[in-house]
């Protein structure tokens, strides 16, 4: 039997990468996982958006915990195979106060006693203030609790440190989990603790570990010096992974995709399998499985006997111990397959929107069938198709509205229109309005012929760009300056900066005669070269390489702006600054702290043209 627990950054996002884009379903994901209890984190979704094959693939049983207000953020998640392994009971979350309608019975809850805000010692925030209770721990779905009989499985998915007052809530929610790690134990009971924990548990577990200034220092921080006492020797908890690979180097489960980090394996190991002292004869093996791709983590496992010998010389076995009955109707009521939305007694909001469930009138054809076609089609009230009012006979069209690069049209289509008069009602319906049968054959007629799409208002041609405009007067209109100079001030900028580079490549005064100042399409076309051509890169000063260019996406006054970096891959020592790493420590393989603005790299270049 196999356990394995992975951070998945997203159940929406995991199918766009290889392999799992070659399946055509959720239970297809599962399957190549090759696992009997598989464990999710950072699910990143909630229960109303969760699509039907992933709450309920065919062999597996899914429980969820979703985040309470936050919605794509957070979230974990078991899937158990059906066939190798039955889940007795499940709860959402370590405290006991998340609990279904109608609440839990004492047979459906997994223990007795769950943690107590006033038993233990939680850390106060920058306001010198402690909890009340775990609300706030509990609203972010991090954590869910099977029980399989043999072991109780704990999944969780603990805070990161992204400030300083964000370190309050992610020790007290490591205490929360110790302590019911500890009442289960207190019962009788082994568990098994999988997920991302976001904690360094060694110097061995961190890419920077090795380096002399982070190993002085590397358990002084709160939440390492926690996880350090919780663990064997000194706590309760193995590293049931760690256990097979005690000197291994490189064993990251975690990268930093931004800065491309997983080409060189410059990681942590935050994910783990944790495991109580009467499980460790069950381990036969465990691992990590960075080849798996799809996610800044990689899945993590262990692998369990079929059958052990204990030390009084028992022989126990698996399926002895773990029940796998693979019966469906006595399910955990935390289980998806008994959601009320696919218990078929609920109709789904998603059957209303469906391309079949379109409901139209058998009395009345279809919108399209008496509408022009889409690019000559009029608004309703100014249809060519009269419409049944025996108090209005007449058709008003509207000339259009003039725009300034129409009004040549404007001037021949307006005087063509006809605005009927008040005593034009005393025509008859049928000298204005066809019937019903020339109507269609007239739609018909017009839709055979190509008319050509008009451009809708603020929509410009491509070609436009690339000539220079020019102001035609519109007819029997005068046209003050100032509208001419509006008119200019619409010229794209882009183009006047053409023309200047264009201008400026060949001195009038060197051919002997004044020429005129309008470029020609050569000069034209080498001045658009220039400025459309992208920007060359700069070398790095440590390595004299080209640089590498990126762009900020972190919100901010500089988002969007472009700038280089070395392009060296980064690894242990690399060169994140003199106010980051130490100068003796800094490893000149990997990348240097060269950076730049791409817009002070065209100011140089722009000088540099000028000068020369």
């Amino acid at each position: 039997m196999r356990i394995l627990s992975w951070n998945i950054n997203g159940i929406r996002t995991l199918p766009q990468y290889y392999p799992w884009n070659t399946f055509t379903s959720f239970q297809g994901i599962l399957e190549h996982l090759k696992a009997d209890i598989i464990c999710f984190q950072e699910m990143k979704t909630s229960r109303s958006s969760l699509s039907r094959c992933a709450a309920l693939p065919d062999d597996f049983e899914a429980f969820f915990s979703f985040p309470q207000n936050k919605g794509g953020y957070s979230g974990v998640a078991v899937y158990t195979d059906s066939r190798t392994v039955t889940p007795l009971r499940a709860e959402e979350g370590l405290s006991g106060i998340l609990q279904p309608k109608p609440p839990l019975t004492s047979d459906d809850r997994i223990s007795r006693s769950y943690p107590c805000v006033h038993e233990i010692e939680l850390m106060p925030d920058e306001h010198g203030s402690t909890p009340s209770d775990f609300a706030v721990l509990e609203a972010e779905g991090r954590a869910l609790i099977v029980d399989f009989g043999l072991f109780v499985l704990i999944n969780v998915y603990c805070p990161n440190e992204t400030s300083d007052a964000r370190l309050p809530f992610k020790i007290n929610f490591h205490i929360m989990l110790q302590d019911r790690v500890c009442k289960l134990m207190n019962e009788g009971r082994e568990v098994v603790v999988v997920g991302d924990i976001n904690i360094c548990a060694t110097p061995l577990d961190h890419c920077d570990g090795h380096l002399a200034s982070n190993t002085a220092t590397f358990y002084d921080h709160p939440a390492r010096a926690w996880f350090h006492r919780w663990l064997s020797p000194i706590g309760c908890m193995s590293d049931a992974v760690r256990i097979f690979w005690p000197g291994r180097k490189g064993m990251y489960t975690c990268w930093n995709t931004k800065i491309s980090a997983r080409e060189t394996n410059y990681g942590t190991r935050v994910d783990y399998i944790l495991v109580t002292p009467g499980i460790l004869p069950w381990i036969k093996h465990g691992d990590i499985q960075p080849s798996l791709k799809g996610s800044d983590h990689c899945p993590i496992y262990i692998d369990l006997y079929d059958e052990i010998i204990t030390n009084t010389g028992e022989r126990l076995c698996l399926r002895d111990v773990l029940p796998t009955n693979g019966n469906r109707e006595d399910l955990p009521r935390l289980a998806a397959r008994r959601w009320e939305e696919y218990s078929g007694k609920q109709t789904l909001l998603s059957t209303f929107f469906g391309k079949g469930n379109k409901l139209r009138s058998p009395s009345n054809p279809p919108l399209s069938s008496l509408s022009p076609a889409p690019d000559t089609q009029l608004p309703r009230e100014h249809s060519e198709v009269a419409q049944p009012d025996h108090t209005q006979h007449t058709v008003i069209i509207p000339p259009p509205t003039p725009s300034l690069s129409s009004h040549k049209s404007a001037c021949t289509s307006t005087g063509q229109l006809l605005v009927p008069s008040p005593q034009s009602n005393s025509i008859s319906l049928r000298q204005i309005a066809p019937t019903a049968s020339s109507a269609k054959r007239k739609l018909s007629d017009n839709a055979a012929k190509k008319v050509p799409k008009k451009l809708k208002g603020g929509q410009s041609k491509l070609s436009s760009f690339f000539a220079q405009p020019s102001v035609s007067l519109p007819c029997n209109q005068e046209v003050s300056p100032g509208d001419i100079a509006d008119h200019w001030d619409y010229i794209d900028s882009d183009y006047q900066l053409a023309l200047e580079l264009s201008a400026s490549l060949e001195n009038p005064l060197s051919q002997g005669s004044l020429t005129s100042a309008t470029p020609s399409a050569s000069q034209s076309k080498a001045a658009w070269s220039q400025l459309m051509a992208p920007v060359q890169p700069p070398n790095c000063l440590v390595h004299g390489e080209p640089a590498k260019e990126h762009t900020v996406n972190k919100p901010g006054p500089n988002k969007g702006r472009k700038f280089f970096l070395c392009s060296r891959p980064v690894g242990p020592g690399y060169d994140k600054g003199k106010s980051e790493r130490l100068r003796e420590e800094v490893d000149h393989r990997y990348r240097c702290n060269f950076f730049k603005w791409t817009s002070d790299v065209k100011r140089e270049l722009k000088d540099k043209s000028s000068t020369s």
